[in-house]
């Protein structure tokens, strides 16, 4: 394997079991609104950016969300998601992870498609300042995944080229988003889709969480 220096991590199950947390936020939102829509539905769009998720799921459901109704469900998931904060925990061997990456002098920073708001929620239980690490979140960018632009901006914060980075995430959308700005995808089972499935976006390599790829960071990068 061609040797990778710099990480791009996702953040929502990828270093943080939020996903749950996150799919129950939509649900409440979504229930709120009257619109009734299965939670396995919800979580085969977590890792979207909020307002593509919507306009994917009206597509599918043949719902037709005005922009008004879009940014009040919006803000519904933001209340929900800040209510259940208590229930977010650091996956293991994220924060240990992040540490021998800083050991190690190799680049990484985190590029979520969530709010500011939720990443901090996030990045709290991993105990980051946002201030002092490379952090890119949907403010920043005109899309979200599965475009690119996440990634992009990430590796440009960082000031290496895309190509030469390894995306981490939990999710589809991650590794389509990662093939799309040519850089190499590292899957994770802790969102809940399986190796087949993120194998079959791109996923070179798939581990269980991030303990398992510390464990095994030596099969996708060199520390000489």
């Amino acid at each position: 394997m061609r040797d990778k220096t710099s990480f791009i991590f996702d953040l929502d199950g990828t270093l943080t079991d939020s996903v749950y947390q996150n799919v129950a936020a939509w649900k409440e939102a979504l229930d709120a609104e009257g619109i009734p829509l299965p939670m396995w539905r919800l979580h085969r769009k977590i890792g979207m950016s909020g307002g593509l998720m919507l306009k994917n799921l009206s597509r599918e459901t043949g719902l037709d969300l005005t922009e008004e109704q879009a940014e009040r469900l919006s803000k519904r998931h933001s209340e929900a998601y800040e209510r259940l904060q208590g229930q977010i925990i650091a996956l293991p061997g994220a924060v240990d992870l992040l540490k021998k990456l800083d050991a190690e002098n190799l680049k990484w920073c985190i590029a979520t498609s969530g709010e500011m708001s939720t990443a901090e929620i996030n990045l709290k239980v991993l105990g980051l300042d946002k201030d002092k690490i490379t952090l890119v979140t949907r403010d920043d960018v005109k899309q979200g995944k599965p475009d690119p632009s996440l990634f992009i901006a990430g590796a440009d914060k960082m000031g290496v080229p895309i190509e030469e980075c390894l995306v981490i995430g939990d999710a589809i959308w991650d590794m389509l988003a990662a093939r799309r700005a040519k850089a190499t995808g590292i899957g994770l089972l802790s969102g809940g889709y399986d190796i087949s499935e993120l194998e079959r976006a791109g996923a070179l390599r798939v581990y269980e969480e991030p303990l398992d790829l510390l464990n095994h960071l030596d099969e996708v990068a060199s520390f000489e």
